[in-house]
């Protein structure tokens, strides 16, 4: 699976930014897709989550209320929206593909198996 992401960009606090992940290669039924950050000097965070099939989605509290993610099945591709933007949310943006089932929290980066090159997301303040 390859996984590209995209709609990164510099941006004031307060702005909106649409990021998007298309997935090809190869086409799954289940498992889910999520976004993770990654700020200079900070560990990898969880920011959302979805899975594949029944659209369920899981949030960081960092972003609950600010950040909506959603899917296109039929094109393989996901969405996250994130409103509010504020400095801290600043970060290298990543998103993940995780095939089949697993009992790995989605909140965790080793539940994923796959992983886009990143996108960089920068809010001014």
């Amino acid at each position: 699976v390859q996984l590209q992401a995209s709609g990164g960009g510099v941006v004031q606090a307060g702005d909106s930014l649409r990021l998007s992940c298309a997935a090809s290669g190869r086409t799954f039924s289940s498992g889910a897709m999520g976004w993770f950050r990654q700020a200079p000097g900070k560990e990898r965070e969880f920011v959302a989550a979805i899975t594949w099939y029944g659209g369920d989605t899981f949030y960081a509290d960092s972003t609950k209320g600010r950040a909506t993610i959603s899917r296109d099945y039929a094109r393989y591709n996901v969405i996250l929206q994130m409103n509010s933007l504020t400095p801290e949310d600043t970060a290298q943006y990543y998103c993940a593909a995780g095939i089949g089932t697993s009992s790995k929290s989605l909140r965790t980066a080793s539940r994923y198996d796959y992983w886009g090159q990143g996108t960089q997301v920068t809010v001014s303040s």
